[in-house]
């Protein structure tokens, strides 16, 4: 689940501040490469993307994250409830979360696979306010 600690796969080095390109086939298989369901592929100061996989019938645990975040649907089809609202999601389906804000995946159907975007940097947002230096 984004978020956990030690469920983070290694960033390639590749992924800095340059330009990069992933295909989907890359993008879907990211998780299963690295034996977890949430996968890193992009970190910058502002930005970090992963792709997270919910097996059809399993529970989301994940809890609120310290930065905005966008969920982008790649595969599979599920509910998911932010705050008090509930949304069906589908592949091509959009997601906004704000920060700090609680939200889950249920009722999942058909391997879920989800392109996550951070906004900050996953954690980063939390560094900042103990006056941590980033991770990355």
């Amino acid at each position: 689940m984004p978020g956990s600690a030690g469920h983070r796969a290694p960033v390639p080095k590749a992924m800095d501040a340059r330009p990069c390109f992933l295909a989907l086939d890359d993008l879907l298989a990211a998780p299963a490469a690295h034996q977890q369901s949430y996968a890193e592929v992009l970190r910058v100061e502002a930005l970090s993307v992963g792709v997270y996989e919910l097996a059809s019938g399993s529970k989301d645990a994940q809890d609120p994250h310290t930065e905005d975040e966008v969920y982008v649907v790649l595969r599979g089809q599920a509910q998911a409830t932010v705050g008090d609202e509930t949304f069906a999601v589908r592949p091509g389906s959009f997601l906004y979360v704000p920060a700090r804000v609680p939200h889950r995946f249920h009722e999942i159907e058909g391997d879920l696979a989800l392109l996550v975007l951070f906004a900050p940097a996953e954690g980063t947002a939390l560094t900042r306010r103990r006056g941590e230096p980033p991770a990355g």
